[in-house]
């Protein structure tokens, strides 16, 4: 007679299988061949990938974004001999902004529609969404005023210059609270598509990589386009 001890591997004493058997008895051999980190780096669930995808998006994004910035702000502290580059710069940010600010809306919206993959994730911090649709309008203020002050006839330039300047002003110490509150998460998920240890992890990388090239490009176009007017505009 065959003992518990003698009982086929992946059954009971009695014939019948144990649930979910297989996945344990291959997980065991994983681990004992040294293959663990297998487990821990596989896709997350669809829903679960949507989240991260979409962090995954926001994040590189944000860091072209804070780079770019960077270099207009350098512009600001020159802003006469400088301000052709000035106004590249602010133009090729636009489509940039417009695809950050689609990502954090298309969360915003899966979130309180209840997505249940969404809401496990949970919320920004509760300061973070309340700055968040003040600094979405203080962007586009920023950036209209600017295209509208190329665009716009010589008599509307000084309320334009003026709005651009406030709206400004209050766009740095909003954006400043943003930026920190987001940092960690940005630097933790910007580099994750780009890398290949860590890219196929979540589908659609791809996808997400050629978004922001093709962000990028568009901004160059609008700025080849835009920035020649300027020079009329400043010299006259």
């Amino acid at each position: 007679m065959m003992s518990s001890d003698d009982a086929p591997r992946g059954s009971h004493a009695s014939g019948e299988r144990i649930p979910n058997q297989d996945a344990l008895l291959e997980l065991g051999e994983e681990i004992e061949a040294g293959e663990w980190s297998s487990w821990t780096t596989r896709r997350p669930r669809e829903g679960a990938a949507g989240v991260e995808g979409n962090a995954r998006l926001t994040s590189s994004v944000a860091a072209v974004i804070f780079v770019v910035l960077a270099v207009e702000g350098v512009t600001i502290l020159r802003i006469g001999r400088l301000l052709d580059a000035h106004v590249f710069i602010g133009l090729l940010l636009i489509p940039l902004v417009l695809a950050k600010i689609s990502s954090t809306t298309w969360r915003f919206a899966k979130y309180y529609r209840g997505d249940p993959a969404f809401r496990r994730k949970g919320p920004a911090a509760l300061y973070l969404r309340l700055l968040g649709p003040l600094l979405i309008a203080l962007t586009l203020i920023v950036l209209a005023s600017g295209v509208a002050l190329i665009e716009a006839p010589t008599s509307f330039r000084q309320n334009l210059m003026t709005i651009h300047k406030a709206s400004f002003i209050l766009w740095i110490a909003v954006m400043a609270v943003h930026v920190l509150g987001h940092l960690g998460e940005t630097l933790r998920l910007a580099p994750r598509d780009w890398l290949l240890r860590t890219r196929r992890q979540v589908s659609g990388a791809s996808t997400r990589q050629w978004l922001l090239v093709w962000s990028l490009a568009l901004g160059l176009v609008i700025a080849l386009a835009l920035t020649p007017q300027v020079y009329g505009w400043y010299r006259g």
